[in-house]
């Protein structure tokens, strides 16, 4: 029987938040112990309530939610992304109140309990913005020895931005927190926008999720036009960039992306470059920015049609 891969997600729900969520728990390869929340698409309070009504949905309800940060380690909260996720989060869809109140460790606790219960088991699968994360790793600095690894929603190694031309949302909304994590000195995996934007859920695709008789289903089926809606209002495809359910399809299938391997660093100045990811592709020398950081996995490739087709099938799953 093969062994399950338990996961601790960190996530800001979130219409793709959601659909990765979904998508964890219906995978029978993983085992999710628990999720963390952190400000991003909308203010935490409201990402924490999502998470629990997300487990609610899909009939998970045992598994505990830890709310973490309200705001980046250096700056100021750059604000919720209503024009993308809704006010509410989840496209202003009507939803049942969540059904208990979040754990009671903050969410940066609460990973270091669980990773310490279990050194060199655990993978943490970030979605947002890495301040619990970092946090984290400031009050436990052994911790990435502990862990099995990260699969981290974030960054843009060798194409544009998302939220500015220099950098992805995720590590713009906290920079400073993102150049602590991909320093971490654990096996790091960055599914950016590299491939992230070559992942395309189309129209027809989020139209047929309507014709599926589950409680995931039937809320996906209302959210994702939404956000099909916003790519379509900004330029982009007849369908959805697939960005948070790429770090699950990477754990179910890693087969189905090509890396490269380089340390990575994150502009954390105060100009047109703040949040960009930075890997040197030449020489990290000893004592320049780069020194002394590993290699993480940088995704650059995708079988995007055999990605999305697992996904759809997943959400399948009664």
């Amino acid at each position: 029987m093969t062994t399950k891969i338990p996961i601790i997600i960190d996530t800001d729900p979130g219409i793709d938040d959601a659909m990765a969520i979904f998508y964890a728990l219906a995978s029978p390869e993983l085992d999710v112990v628990g999720l963390t929340t952190v400000f991003g698409n909308a203010h935490v309070d409201v990402c924490t309530d999502n998470a629990i009504r997300i487990l609610d949905i899909a009939g998970r309800s045992h598994i505990p939610v830890a709310q973490g940060a309200a705001r980046p380690l250096a700056m100021p909260y750059r604000g919720p992304a209503d024009y993308v996720h809704g006010v509410n989060g989840l496209a202003d869809v009507a939803l049942p109140l969540p059904s208990r109140a979040p754990h009671a460790l903050a969410a940066a606790h609460f990973i270091i309990e669980q990773v310490m219960a279990a050194p060199g088991e655990i993978t943490l699968v970030p979605i947002g913005p890495l301040t619990n994360i970092a946090l984290a790793m400031l009050l436990q600095p052994d911790l990435p020895q502990h862990l099995a690894g990260m699969v981290i929603m974030g960054g843009n190694a060798f194409v544009p931005g998302n939220a500015s031309p220099a950098a992805e949302a995720n590590i713009l909304n906290d920079p400073e927190a993102a150049d602590i994590v991909f320093g971490a000195d654990c096996p790091i995996v960055m599914c950016g926008l590299d491939v992230t934007e070559r992942t395309i859920m189309s129209s027809e695709q989020i139209a047929g999720i309507a014709s599926i008789d589950n409680d995931r289903a039937r809320l996906a089926a209302q959210i994702l036009p939404y956000y099909r809606d916003f790519h379509l209002s900004h330029g982009g495809p007849d369908g959805i960039h697939v960005h948070d359910s790429t770090c699950i399809s990477y754990l179910l299938a890693p087969q189905h992306y090509r890396a490269v391997h380089h340390p990575v660093r994150v502009d954390c100045g105060q100009h047109v470059g703040r949040g960009k990811t930075w890997p040197t592709t030449r020489h990290a020398l000893a004592e320049g920015p780069w020194g002394g950081r590993r290699a993480i996995t940088i995704l650059t490739e995708v079988d995007a049609a055999a990605v999305v087709a697992l996904e759809l099938s997943r959400l399948t799953v009664a």
